[in-house]
C-alpha cells in the first residue's frame, strides 16, 4: 500500500505573526457542511472539510425534501415549492379525512417529511435565516464560518448565505451547480462537467438543445476543476482501515483483488450482459489471484447481482459481500492489491484511484459523453487499464496517486491568504 502524502498547507503570504495577518477576524474556526442526504454528495464535503483540517469543529446540516408517497414524483421542483405543495397536499388530506369519517372511507396520510425511522430528525435542517444569523452574532468571538454544500437541492441555501453574510463567510460549492458561478467564492467540479463546451460535444449535442446544456461559460478563477470525485480516503484513513480489518483480511492469500460493482446510469448503461462478460473475465484471472472479494453497491440492479452470485458465489476464492454491517468497503481499498470496477462509478474509481494500487474498468465503452471523457483522462494519465480477462495479477503496476481533495484544499487555502483570511482547525 503506497501512503498517500497530503500537501501541507500554505504559510501567511507576507510571512508575519497571525495577529497581524487578519487578526481574530481573519481566521476560520469552523466549518459547516449543507448536505442532501445522499452519501455520494456528502461525503466529498466531509472529505474536503476533513483535508482542511476540520476533523471536530464541522457541524452538518441539511436540506430536506418531503419523501414518500407521491413526494417522489416531486423531486425535479425546488425544494421551496416542493415543500409548499407538500403542505398543500397534506391539509387536502387531512380535510379529506374528516369529510368522510362519517362514511368510514380510510384516506392513506402521506408520510412525514423527516421520518425519525432513518435519524433525519436528529440533523440540523438547513435555514439560510439561522446559519446567517450565527455567522453574523459569532463572528467577532469566532470569526468567520467556512460554508461547504454539494447536490442540487443545496444551490439555492449556499448562494443565498454567501449573498446576505459575504463578508463572514467563504462558500464552497462542490459539483457543477448550474447557475452563475460568481454566487460562489469557490465552485469545485470535476473537469468532465465541463464537457457540453468542448469540440467534440458540439458535435455529439443536437443545437437546438444546446440553450439547456449547461455550463455555458468557461470556468472562472473562483472554480477549481478536479479529475474525479471528491472523498474521505487519504493515507491516514487507510491506515485506520488496515488496522481495523487485520484479522479479516491479513490472512488471505494474495494477491487480493476486489471487484466493485455500481449500477447503469443514463450515461453509463448496462445490464446482464455486462455482468455474464465480467464472469468470464474473472473466471479467466482465477490462477492469478490468491482471492477475489466483490461488492455490489445500492444501485446494482437484482438480475446482476444474482447472476454474478449465481455463477461465481460457491468458488473457493471467492467472496461475495451480502451486504450487512460492517461494510468491508475501507478495508478492501486499505488491503487490496488490485481494483476491478465498473465504469458508472465516478466515486468508486476516484477512491481507488487514490491509492496508487492497479485499477481496472469493465464497461467504459458503453459510456458516452462526459463519462467518456472522465474514463479518457483516467486513461491518459495512466490511473486505469481496461480489464481485458487476460491480466496477471501476480504482475503490478502504480502511478502517482490521484489527490483531488487535497490539491482542492490546498487551493481553498490560497484563496483564503488573498483574502487575509488563514485556518486554524
Amino acid at each position: 500500500m503506497r501512503p498517500i502524502k497530503l500537501p501541507e498547507p500554505p504559510s501567511s503570504p507576507r510571512g508575519v505573526p497571525e495577529i497581524f495577518d487578519g487578526g481574530v477576524f481573519g481566521v476560520i474556526r469552523r466549518a459547516i457542511i449543507i448536505g442532501n442526504g445522499f452519501p455520494g454528495a456528502e461525503n466529498q464535503c466531509i472529505g474536503l472539510v476533513r483535508a482542511l483540517g476540520f476533523s471536530h469543529n464541522q457541524f452538518l446540516y441539511r436540506v430536506i425534501r418531503p419523501r414518500g408517497g407521491i413526494n417522489e414524483w416531486f423531486h425535479w421542483l425546488p425544494v421551496s415549492l416542493h415543500k409548499k405543495l407538500d403542505y398543500i397536499l397534506r391539509q387536502i388530506c387531512v380535510y379529506s379525512h374528516v369529510l368522510f369519517a362519517s362514511g368510514e372511507k380510510k384516506i392513506a396520510s402521506l408520510p412525514s417529511s423527516n421520518g425519525s425511522s432513518v435519524g433525519i430528525s436528529s440533523i440540523l435542517e438547513a435555514d439560510v435565516k439561522q446559519i446567517v444569523g450565527m455567522a453574523h452574532k459569532t463572528f467577532d468571538k469566532d470569526g468567520p464560518l467556512l460554508v461547504v454544500a454539494s447536490g442540487r437541492d443545496t444551490i439555492s441555501i449556499a448562494s443565498s448565505i454567501r449573498q446576505l453574510a459575504s463578508d463572514y463567510v467563504f462558500v464552497v460549492q462542490i459539483q457543477h451547480p448550474r447557475t452563475r458561478l460568481d454566487r460562489f467564492d469557490m465552485v469545485i467540479t470535476p473537469r468532465h462537467d465541463f464537457y457540453p463546451l468542448t469540440p467534440q460535444a458540439q458535435v455529439q449535442i443536437p443545437r437546438f438543445i444546446r440553450p439547456w446544456i449547461t455550463p455555458r461559460e468557461p470556468p472562472g478563477r473562483n472554480v477549481v476543476l478536479t479529475v474525479g470525485a471528491l472523498h474521505q480516503i487519504d493515507s491516514t484513513a487507510l491506515r485506520s482501515a488496515a488496522k481495523t480489518w487485520h484479522d479479516e483480511f491479513g490472512a488471505l492469500s494474495r494477491p487480493l483483488l476486489v471487484v466493485n460493482v455500481g449500477g447503469p446510469t443514463s450515461h453509463c448503461r448496462y445490464g446482464v450482459d455486462l455482468a455474464r462478460q465480467l464472469i468470464a473475465y474473472l473466471q479467466n484471472i482465477l490462477l492469478s489471484c490468491g482471492t477475489i472479494r466483490i461488492s455490489f453497491s445500492r444501485r446494482t440492479p437484482e438480475k446482476v447481482s444474482k447472476i454474478i452470485v449465481k455463477e461465481l458465489g460457491d468458488h473457493p476464492k471467492v467472496f461475495i459481500w451480502d451486504g450487512k454491517e460492517p461494510n468491508p468497503h475501507l478495508g478492501h481499498l486499505a488491503w487490496a492489491d488490485a481494483f476491478v470496477i465498473t465504469a458508472d462509478s465516478i466515486s468508486m474509481l476516484s477512491e481507488a484511484c487514490s491509492t496508487g494500487k492497479p485499477v481496472y474498468v469493465i464497461g467504459s465503452e458503453r459510456c458516452k459523453w462526459k463519462f467518456t471523457d472522465f474514463h479518457n483522462t483516467l486513461r491518459e494519465r495512466g490511473l486505469v487499464r481496461p480489464f481485458t480477462g487476460s491480466e496477471d495479477l501476480s504482475e503490478s503496476w502504480s502511478y502517482p496517486p490521484l489527490n483531488d481533495t487535497a490539491e482542492a484544499a490546498l487551493k481553498i487555502q490560497q484563496a483564503l491568504a488573498e483574502r487575509g483570511w488563514t485556518i486554524r482547525a
